[in-house]
């Protein structure tokens, strides 16, 4: 059951995107890692506690687990015996500080993720470089497609490397991210989001497969996966506005 809550937090988190703020590291004086691991395994064999940290309610403990490759913020109580799945919101500053964490926790190495593959929108030597994870046949993707453009008008600064990441519900996706990688081409891309025929590609390479594996590896589920600088990932849809503010907050 308690599995199935933290995979269940781990989800919302994901669907309704993170924080780019740095949360304030604490140091934990009424709950070990050895005590938190204690109380959990109980109930998830499999768990393993990351970190504890104190956090601003007196008497509860923030505890950073993984559990079956996934990484996500649950409390304890200085007794051990409650367990708490949800997020712990400072109202005076309106900042989720369990997004923070988590987001923090599951941060990925940029540097580790290769962009030989990637369709560059904006200037090649632009100083910030954000990774978008996207499909042709996912509206939302569309969405930010857009949006990504009207921040190249404005940013000269900021470019969009994008990697093509098929997902299984549809069905054509494959095809037509093969073909957009064989051609290199921006313009194919923008056929697809818009409905156009896109023509199943035919070269040989292993990009979209790579990519998949990739994906799976950093934890991206779903599409659009926005990367930025710092290795935070936002999961969904932004509008330019607030993509601005997360890529300057995350440079």
């Amino acid at each position: 059951m308690l599995k199935f809550v933290i995979t269940a937090f781990i989800i919302l988190h994901m669907a309704f995107g993170y924080s780019v703020f740095a949360a304030e590291s604490k140091t934990a004086s009424g709950v070990t890692p050895a005590e938190a691991l204690s109380a959990l395994q109980e109930i998830i064999p499999d768990v393993k506690v990351l970190e504890v940290n104190a956090t601003p309610v007196q008497g509860l403990f923030e505890v950073a687990v993984e559990t079956e490759g996934q990484k996500g913020i649950i409390y304890l109580d200085s007794s051990r015996k409650y367990l708490i799945s949800g997020s712990i919101v400072d109202i005076s500053a309106k900042q989720n500080l369990t997004q923070q964490r988590f987001s923090e926790i599951n941060k990925v190495n940029v540097a580790a993720i290769p962009l030989d593959d990637a369709l560059i929108m904006g200037e090649k030597n632009a100083p910030k470089r954000i990774i978008v994870f996207t499909d042709p046949d996912c509206p939302y993707c569309a969405k930010l497609h857009q949006e990504i453009k009207k921040i190249l008008e404005q940013r000269k600064d900021i470019a969009f490397y994008i990697k093509l990441y098929p997902l299984p519900m549809h069905k054509d996706a494959y095809g037509k991210s093969k073909a957009i990688v064989c051609e290199k081409s921006l313009a194919l891309l923008d056929d697809a989001f818009a409905r156009k025929p896109v023509q199943p590609g035919t070269c040989e390479t292993s990009a979209i497969d790579d990519n998949l594996k990739l994906a799976e590896k950093l934890g991206i589920r779903g599409t659009p996966a926005i990367i930025l600088p710092n290795g935070i990932v936002i999961p969904g849809f932004k509008d330019a506005p607030s993509l601005i503010d997360a890529i300057d907050k995350a440079s």
